[in-house]
């Protein structure tokens, strides 16, 4: 499969519609991908906490609508990253979106552990309570999106669930870059699974500089692609059969045990 990772920014003075319709000349020059990947809340802005309301959309909404267009025209699977969703109680969420190449959505995935350090993420929306994996032609797939990076037990259960790829859309800041690096690497290697992390680019909240640095890892921690600082599409070629000779060379995951419930605690 042959991957793109857009890294995009989102300046404060540009408008969401003027972002997605320069993205989507990004996104056009990615053709002969078969999967694209954009970052975090791009279309929002992850920092623009004060326009999350105003900015929130349903999935029939104008960014999932320009995404299905880019899909159907490139004839590729693209993941959109997330929106800020707004559903029918009027709750909002961090919602990643994948669309398949006919221009319908494949799978979403709504942010389960949202961010509160120096963020007002965790004040503003909904955690998800969702964990599912879709199919596709290279494998279950499925996501999670920035800061789920930190929480091992959530990326089991997607590789319970028959995920051999992760894709994580990310607003990562460059002040944490190489935790980054390392929880990329490090859920790679541990989860056994081939790891295509997006993240945006640019200043935003007039001092918060994002890291960048858009990768792309095998189960054996091989750094297939790093993009830079910069705004830009990275191409890649993953096998994904790497996924499976990895679990059946070094059966790390078959190997799991659990340790007995001490006499007299009970279980939850």
């Amino acid at each position: 499969m042959r991957v793109a990772l857009l890294q995009v920014a989102s300046p404060p003075d540009e408008t969401p519609e003027d972002r997605r319709a320069r993205v989507g000349r990004m996104v056009a020059g990615a053709r002969g991908a078969d999967l694209v990947v954009l970052p975090e809340l791009w279309a929002a802005g992850y920092f623009a906490f004060d326009a999350y309301a105003e900015r929130a959309e349903t999935l029939d909404g104008p960014t999932v609508a320009a995404g299905r267009e880019w899909a159907a025209e490139l004839g590729a699977h693209v993941h959109l990253g997330s929106v800020v969703e707004r559903d029918d109680r009027g709750r909002l969420f961090n919602t990643a979106v994948l669309l398949a190449p006919d221009g319908t959505i494949a799978h979403t995935y709504r942010k389960i552990h949202v961010f509160g350090y120096a963020s007002r993420e965790a004040e503003l929306l909904t955690p998800g309570d969702r964990l599912d994996v879709a199919p596709t032609p290279w494998g279950g797939l499925g996501a999670t999106t920035c800061y789920d990076l930190r929480f091992p037990e959530l990326w089991r259960g997607l590789v319970d669930r028959g995920a051999g790829i992760v894709v994580v859309p990310a607003a990562w800041p460059a002040a944490r870059r190489e935790h980054w690096r390392l929880f990329t690497s490090c859920r790679a290697v541990e989860e056994q699974v081939v790891v295509i992390a997006c993240n945006a680019v640019g200043t935003q909240d007039g001092s918060v500089e994002l890291g960048g640095t858009s990768r792309i890892v095998d189960p054996w921690g091989v750094v297939l692609a790093e993009a830079g600082q910069q705004e830009g599409v990275t191409f890649c070629e993953v096998d994904p059969g790497v996924v499976e000779r990895t679990r059946a060379e070094f059966p790390v995951l078959a190997d799991r045990r659990w340790p007995s419930t001490p006499e007299g605690q009970e279980t939850t």
